[in-house]
């Protein structure tokens, strides 16, 4: 027996996505697309766009689907992407991905070539040029918002139920009206970007770490909730040609669910001149193998102090509090970026470790996790 009941937690997410982050509107179409376990986020996420007067399109993923492509793929289909998906980017409203996983570890045993192969094609760049134009013009609405599961639970080191507070917290669902507290984050946040604004040089020092880059009339993106929820950062893409120096990266990157540790880069006039990592030092060389790869598309400063532990999943990991990331590839357009690419992968750094600083035109702003502005 099926009961026409929706999961309460799912459904005030879902009010906040549709209502706050996405502003959906009476007859938007709405791509809705993840893993077949997320049922409940599904139902409730169909639910609320019905409401509005929108038209969801429900495109649930099975499991080991992902798996059985890079076996069985040959060179050619690695590269393919169908005209479907390039229509659904084309033509749809809004894109929204529920963020989930029966096992995070399912591509350790694919060939590095192999991913870097499917992730740098031409139809892979010619995809991820639509979408960033389409969000760059406002004429789509994106969203990645994550669903609670074993699988992310124990990545994290929680059992499911303490995993779910954590989560709850960290949307901002532990508040009486999450709308509320969102709005009053976004509003603080545009006091910061309006002083960065003014800023052209950006320093940060740390562990192994002093890099130098230029976000001179560059514009700061103010997350907080209408692109990915959990939401928490500035972010901006840095000049192309100015970075210099660097930087030691303290906690793992994530690369399609396989781990690079202890990431070290070195950069000359914008470009990694020297990569290292004390594991996966062969996918991170394949990856800075990608078109654009070895250049920076973003800088951002965390700024989300509800979410205090490390999870191995980017989209709670890149808002801690106290912690900067660097994005490797694609910097975006409507932040003044030239910088095309087939990636956008993120690595995270912990600033509260003592000496820590980030210097705005020579002045610290920034210490220890702690904004001085």
């Amino acid at each position: 027996m099926v009961l026409n009941v929706i999961n309460p937690f799912y459904e005030k997410l879902a009010k906040v996505a549709v209502n706050y982050s996405l502003q959906i509107k009476k007859g938007d179409r709405v791509f809705i697309t993840g893993p077949t376990l997320a049922k409940e986020l599904f139902q409730a996420m169909y639910v609320e766009v019905i409401k509005i007067g929108g038209f969801p399109l429900l495109n649930p993923q099975i499991e080991g689907i992902q798996e059985l492509y890079y076996k069985y793929a040959s060179e050619e289909q690695l590269e393919y992407i169908d005209d479907i998906q390039f229509s659904v980017l084309k033509e749809f409203d809004h894109y929204i991905i529920l963020f989930g996983n029966y096992n995070t570890r399912k591509l350790s045993l694919v060939d590095p070539k192999k991913l870097a192969k499917s992730q740098g094609s031409t139809r892979q760049r010619e995809l991820i040029k639509i979408l960033e134009e389409r969000m760059s013009n406002k004429e789509l609405g994106y969203l990645i918002i994550p669903f609670i599961c074993n699988a992310l639970a124990q990545e994290s080191d929680m059992d499911l139920f303490s995993y779910s507070k954590f989560v709850s917290k960290a949307l901002f669902l532990d508040k009486e009206d999450p709308v509320k507290d969102w709005l009053k984050f976004e509003r603080k946040q545009e006091e910061i970007i309006k002083y960065l604004s003014r800023v052209d040089i950006i320093q940060v020092i740390g562990e192994d770490t002093d890099l130098k880059l230029s976000v001179k009339e560059r514009i700061w993106e103010n997350d907080c909730g209408h692109k990915n929820l959990p939401a928490g950062e500035v972010a901006t893409s840095p000049v192309e040609d100015s970075v210099e120096g660097k930087i030691r990266f303290t906690y793992p990157g994530i690369y399609q669910g396989r781990e690079i540790e202890n990431i070290y880069f070195e950069f000359k006039d914008g470009k990694v001149i020297k990569a290292t990592a004390s594991k996966g030092e062969d996918l991170l060389k394949e990856i800075l193998k990608i078109e654009n790869a070895d250049i920076l598309g973003e800088f951002a400063v965390a700024t989300n102090y509800g979410i205090t532990k490390f999870t191995k999943n980017m989209l709670f990991d890149e808002k801690i509090g106290g912690t900067i990331h660097c994005a490797l590839g694609l910097g975006f357009k409507e932040w003044g970026s030239k910088n095309e690419s087939a990636i956008h992968w993120d690595i995270l750094k912990d600033m509260k470790i003592v000496g820590s600083q980030i210097l705005a035109d020579g002045e610290m702003i920034y210490e220890e996790g702690q904004w001085k502005i």
